[in-house]
């Protein structure tokens, strides 16, 4: 197996708020050479790295908008999170826990910080990803999964840590995700002095992001924390080892290889879906939620 080597090393940008609730770094899409077509199928990365939130009793977040065309992801580190959508998916996810809602044909969701945790405040951590669909499904059902971090395989180690595999598979352990393209995503979660190596297809779009610590990536590229690593699409496999208790998001997933057309929160195949997806938003074809 040929190593896969580091394409390039991305510091966080600046952040932005979403809403008033999610203070975020955003990695994909960037100027970095990280667009969606690079990285697809993961068409939007954005990283709430810790942030303390004073306790209040009007919890933050984002109010009701619409979603047609792919998947999000949310992956909670610290903090928690409540959802709501129009298909009737929803839930808290907590510290550790993952939301993988798929809004396909259109749903309007909300999300905010969970009410018992908006009072008494915290440090906050997540991840959202966004995950194409392939044009096949693009139109089909929503769905809502959530995923609690028990029921995640944990690939024990030994004393480098262990796997924690959301979706796809390390070691022959596969992750408790359904997906409609082949993906793999997985926490890290790695000793001082651990250490770990990965195997994807070559082809694969795959890149890490370093939540806790510091790392070096194939015995040589040191990556600090809140980085993100793009690797290049030669080779099958690489090596991480934390120079302190550190945990990596490792992202890998099969390129969809289909026209990316994005406009705001709907991502489809051309323009005419896109025109197509407001007339259905404004004709009230995403259900109703209240805000």
């Amino acid at each position: 197996m040929a190593t896969k080597k580091v394409e390039i090393i991305i510091p966080p940008k600046p952040a932005h708020f979403v809403g008033d609730g999610f203070r975020v770094h955003n990695f994909i899409p960037s100027a970095y050479r990280l667009d969606m077509k690079r990285m697809d199928p993961f068409i939007m990365l954005d990283y709430n790295s810790k942030f303390h939130f004073n306790g209040t009793d009007t919890p933050r977040g984002v109010g009701v908008h619409p979603h047609r065309g792919f998947e999000t992801v949310t992956i909670a580190y610290h903090g928690r999170v409540q959802h709501h959508d129009s298909a009737g998916g929803g839930g808290i996810i907590g510290e550790g826990d993952v939301q993988w809602m798929t809004a396909a044909k259109g749903v309007l969701h909300k999300e905010y910080h969970e009410i018992e945790w908006a009072k008494a405040g915290g440090i906050f951590q997540m991840v959202q990803l966004w995950v194409n669909l392939p044009k096949a499904y693009k139109m089909s059902c929503p769905k809502y999964q959530a995923i609690k971090n028990s029921d995640m395989e944990k690939v024990d180690l030994g004393e480098n840590g262990f796997i924690e595999v959301i979706a796809g598979e390390y070691n022959h352990h596969k992750g408790p995700a359904f997906t409609f393209s082949p993906i793999n995503m997985m926490n890290a979660k790695l000793k001082k002095g651990g250490k770990a190596t990965f195997d994807f297809p070559a082809e694969y779009n795959t890149g890490a992001l370093v939540i806790e610590g510091n790392i070096i990536v194939n015995d040589d590229e040191k990556v600090p924390t809140d980085n993100f690593v793009l690797f290049e699409n030669e080779g099958e496999t690489f090596t991480i080892e934390a120079t302190e208790d550190s945990i990596i998001l490792i992202i890998s997933g099969m390129p969809l290889n289909e026209p990316i057309y994005p406009h705001g929160p709907f991502v489809m195949n051309s323009r005419e879906e896109i025109i197509q997806a407001f007339e259905d938003f404004n004709m009230g074809r995403f259900g109703y939620l209240e805000d």
